[in-house]
């Protein structure tokens, strides 16, 4: 069973790595192309938060997500590309993050330059970032020095690919963090254009 779970690890590892080498490159190429379908922002979020229980649960870590009411339930956009933009985030943070902590998700509504915008936000209680790698973590094959940082082995695009799909949404992404305290990603999407709007 050892041997198995070992094995099981290993590929998933694998796996994860040859899909964020395989969308790097469509998304290099302008090949990568966003869906315009239902979806429900809500249970997005639940469904990852669920995908990623036992991932937290392993390190004796709590999660929550704070969804402001004026949110709107249903939208039009990429479901699987908006899944895969929370699941790194989150699953970034419970790496980073030690034993009863807590990874929070937040969403509201914002106004950026007189437009309407969602805001996601994926809060740890992590080791933190320091000031001057916060621009650092969006770059390919980046990674943020230290020892706890290279015991998770990566391709280091896992974050690349993530700025890369919010501004293919027409949004942006950045780090707020502090060593010691934790990280808040957040990105925001449009949600009077495309292809993030309200379905009527």
């Amino acid at each position: 069973q050892d041997y198995l779970g070992t094995i099981h690890k290993s590929a998933d590892s694998l796996l994860a790595i040859i899909n964020d080498i395989l969308d790097f490159s469509k998304i290099e190429a302008g090949k990568l192309s966003l869906e315009h379908t239902p979806l429900n922002l809500h249970d997005l979020i639940e469904d990852v938060q669920t995908l990623l229980a036992p991932m937290a649960q392993d390190r004796g870590l709590e999660q929550a997500a704070i969804i402001y009411s004026d949110v709107p339930v249903n939208l039009l956009g990429d479901p699987l590309r908006i899944r895969q933009v929370l699941t790194n985030l989150l699953s970034n943070a419970i790496k980073f993050t030690e034993t009863d902590g807590t990874i929070t998700v937040g969403l509201e509504n914002v106004n950026e330059n007189t437009h309407d915008m969602l805001k996601f936000s994926v809060q740890d209680t992590g080791i933190g970032i320091p000031s001057d790698q916060c621009e650092l973590v969006f770059e390919s094959f980046r990674q943020v020095d230290g020892s706890h940082t290279r015991a998770h082995q990566g391709t280091g695009l896992g974050l690349a690919i993530t700025r890369q799909l919010v501004e293919l949404h027409g949004g942006r992404i950045w780090v707020e963090s502090e060593v010691g305290i934790g990280s808040t990603f957040a990105f925001v999407f449009p949600r009077d254009g495309e292809p993030l709007i309200e379905d009527s």
